[in-house]
């Protein structure tokens, strides 16, 4: 008798742990550096996305953001899993050659500085709120 009550207490512990790791994998975090590693190098500083901000503050709904592949706003809940923008707009080169007559449209999908770009300036823009210029998002980079 004592070993099966040991058996599950172990499993609800283990069920909690997975849990509650879960719910932390899956929340962002207060600022997120628009950083990838796909990058050569960047020429700008890093943005610093203070996420938290835009969702709390600003009460910008996650589906602004983040969207399927057709475009359509994702119906989402803090916690849920998310994909980040590389995965999909998943380009970080140069622009090809190749792709200059490119409908803008295309070329978001396809570049992931293009898309961060025109979901991001757009918001801006339209709201008439926050940086507006590039030096306000890309400060000039501190020399090592």
């Amino acid at each position: 008798m004592k070993s099966r009550s040991f058996m599950i207490t172990i499993a609800v512990v283990a069920a909690s742990l997975f849990f509650a790791v879960g719910l932390y994998a899956a929340s962002a975090p207060d600022i997120i550096p628009m950083n990838d590693s796909r990058y050569k190098k960047h020429k700008k500083a890093i943005t610093q996305f203070t996420h938290k901000k835009h969702v709390v503050d600003y009460k910008i709904a996650c589906g602004d953001c983040h969207h399927d592949e057709n475009g359509k706003p994702l119906e989402l809940k803090e916690g849920d899993p998310v994909q980040k923008c590389g995965d999909c707009h998943s380009y970080f080169g140069k622009k090809l050659k190749a792709d200059k007559k490119m409908k803008k449209a295309d070329k978001i999908k396809k570049y992931h500085k293009e898309a961060l770009h025109a979901n991001c300036i757009g918001c801006h823009k339209k709201e008439k709120k926050g940086p507006r210029k590039c030096v306000e998002c890309h400060p000039k980079k501190e020399k090592k």
